[in-house]
């Protein structure tokens, strides 16, 4: 047998099998394994740690291929990595994107290579993500896509989106939904309210989403099959989402960390690195947000990873792409705000990064027990230190979070029974 190493003494959190102890956890030849069949095994001493699942982001934008000056597969998994996570899974707005079998299989090919982590990637749910044909979900499948979505646009006809739906239950595969009503929408580049009328700036009123989100509550009870909700934004949302699970709806949600942090007020003070999709909204919305997250109608933290160029955000706000980096900011922000800031337990934080993406994916994922795959993050949720964003791993540095105090953060990930990021004990 292999080489087998003892994690000791730290406190062991795995949502998905409840646990929450002190014990030793053991890997060998790339797998958990007892530790009492660990004879002769390296000893590793985290004591005043906590030894966690590896995370899984469940929404990050790898730009590979076609925008490889943004990030590519590397920089964006070492990034990953540094940030606990050791699965993510990449949305298809790649270029060309990923709406026919060759090009999922090319950015699995790529990954396999090049990847520091696991790497899943999603299939389009319609040609060119467009909204008007959808694609061959078979094939897809195939090709090695793990979920459907148009991330970065919406089906916008109802009943090609129930059709997509049946299609998609007919091949096993999620969906994950951007919910943006493009009519509504109408080239809002913020959030609509008094900061927009402040700013001079165009506004994306709260029907762009909650119309969306109500029409796949619909839809997804009509289809029985599970729609997803990404990067949720609005009270009205997260209520809709809420009512539908009491129904028994199967309808989850993410939310990613600058809904959780922010609000429209943060354009005044970090201009386009403050500019996202679905915008940042009030403090109202915020809060919605966080109850959501409290009472387990948000299920998942996801981080929109989204690189851009320093000469693109600096464009301004009506023409600047949306979205920031976050892959490596999410666990000190989140430790900080939720965890210490009294919102969620750490075993309910861990497990938005775990069992939560898991039960999305309907994969063998963020979990330890014995056989699985040794992946597992250590975390020291009391270290007090300063965002570094030029210290960040990723290609782009679009964040607004430098110099940000933070109590918590990632000091090592194990991928398939390796260090990818070595032990600060």
């Amino acid at each position: 047998m292999g080489h087998a190493t003892i994690l000791r003494g730290g406190r062991l959190i795995d949502p998905v099998n409840g646990i929450d102890e002190i014990r030793d956890v053991a890997f060998r030849d790339g797998v958990m394994a007892p530790p009492e069949s660990a004879g002769g095994a390296e000893i590793l001493d985290v004591s005043g740690l906590v030894i966690a699942p590896g995370f899984v982001d469940l929404h990050v934008h790898l730009r590979d291929p076609g925008q490889t000056h943004k990030e590519d597969m590397g920089t964006c998994t070492l990034a990953a990595v540094h940030g606990g996570f050791t699965t993510v899974l990449g949305m298809p707005n790649t270029r060309p994107p990923a709406d026919c079998p060759e090009v999922v299989a090319d950015i699995l090919e790529r990954a396999v290579a090049q990847a520091h982590c696991q790497v899943l990637q999603t299939g389009a749910l319609s040609v060119g993500r467009w909204g008007k044909e959808l694609t061959d979900y078979a094939a897809l499948k195939a090709a090695g896509a793990t979920v459907l979505t148009d991330d970065g646009s919406c089906i916008q006809d109802a009943a090609l989106m129930l059709q997509a739906l049946q299609r998609a239950k007919a091949c096993g595969l999620p969906v994950i939904e951007h919910c943006e009503d493009d009519a509504v929408c109408a080239g809002g580049v913020m959030h609509h309210g008094t900061v927009s009328e402040r700013l001079g700036l165009p506004g994306q009123r709260y029907a762009t989403e909650d119309l969306i989100v109500a029409r796949d509550a619909v839809l997804s009870a009509e289809a029985d099959w599970p729609i997803h909700v990404q990067h949720i934004s609005t009270a009205g949302a997260v209520e809709m989402v809420r009512r539908a699970q009491a129904r028994g709806i199967r309808m989850t949600a993410e939310a990613a960390p600058h809904h959780i942090l922010l609000t429209d007020e943060a354009v005044e003070k970090y201009g386009t690195n403050a500019k996202m999709n679905p915008p940042l909204r009030e403090e109202t919305d915020r809060l919605a947000i966080l109850e959501g997250l409290r009472d387990g109608t948000i299920t998942a933290i996801a981080t929109d990873h989204a690189p851009h160029t320093a000469e693109e955000k600096a464009a301004g706000m009506e023409t600047a792409p949306a979205g920031i980096i976050g892959l490596e900011a999410v666990v000190p922000l989140c430790l900080t705000a939720l965890v210490h800031g009294g919102v969620l337990t750490l075993p309910q934080f861990i497990s938005t990064l775990t069992r939560g993406p898991r039960e999305v994916l309907g994969l063998p994922v963020g979990s330890l027990e014995t056989g699985a795959v040794a992946d597992l993050v250590l975390l020291d949720v009391d270290h007090e230190h300063e965002l570094c964003v030029a210290d960040f791993h990723s290609r782009s540095l679009n964040c607004p979070y430098d110099g940000w105090s933070c109590r918590g953060r990632a000091v090592g990930t194990l991928f398939h029974g390796c260090w990818a990021v070595s032990p600060r004990v």
